[in-house]
């Protein structure tokens, strides 16, 4: 059976305070998300954008009373794997012009140039975590970031990922333990004891 979705006929005047008091609360939160999801502050930022102008302009679907936040995770859920299958059907796109000038300059040094994103998080400590997070499919990440840190309940997450509350729990259960195999050695090098 079908959701119906209710149509509201707000005020301009209450729309603004439904977006001010409803919305605006979560954006830090919608933005970690974002970012997690992108790993890219700038992709983060649009993706952010995005998700605001499409909860504004459907703002007469939104019922008072229930909970934004998930509301606006599920927008946002949905616009980034939109944007992902979008982005993985179409050819990588490199602007030659710039590839060519730089590479053709005396400041380039001959030898493979490396990847700055892996340099610099070689020297941070305590990112494993963060790396095997990113590493999951964005299917097992996200179920990790709404539940372990976002806190929602597996009924808000089947809301917002539009999948029965079981599929919730196994992709749960299989991401956590994708995990503890990614940190098994990293938790034994920090002295924990691991099974």
């Amino acid at each position: 059976m079908e959701e119906e979705v209710v149509r509201n006929q707000y005020t301009d005047a209450q729309k603004q305070e439904i977006f001010d008091m409803e919305f605006m609360p979560h954006i830090n939160a919608m933005y970690n998300f974002a970012y997690r999801l992108t790993l890219e502050r700038d992709d983060a930022k649009d993706l952010l954008q995005d998700t605001y102008l499409k909860a504004y302009r459907f703002i007469d679907s939104f019922q008072q009373g229930t909970n934004a936040k998930a509301w606006l995770f599920r927008i946002l859920k949905n616009s980034f794997i939109n944007d992902y299958r979008k982005k993985s059907k179409e050819p990588s796109k490199v602007d030659y012009q710039e590839v060519e000038a730089y590479y053709n300059s005396e400041d380039v040094d001959r030898q493979i140039t490396p990847d700055l994103r892996v340099e610099s998080l070689t020297n941070m400590i305590g990112d494993e975590i963060s790396n095997a997070l990113n590493s999951l499919d964005v299917d097992f990440k996200t179920v990790i970031i709404l539940c372990d840190l976002e806190g929602f309940k597996y009924e808000e997450m089947a809301k917002i990922l539009d999948i029965p509350i079981g599929t919730v729990r196994s992709r749960l259960h299989r991401a956590r333990n994708l995990l503890k195999e990614k940190l098994s050695e990293y938790a034994k090098s920090m002295g924990y004891k691991t099974a």
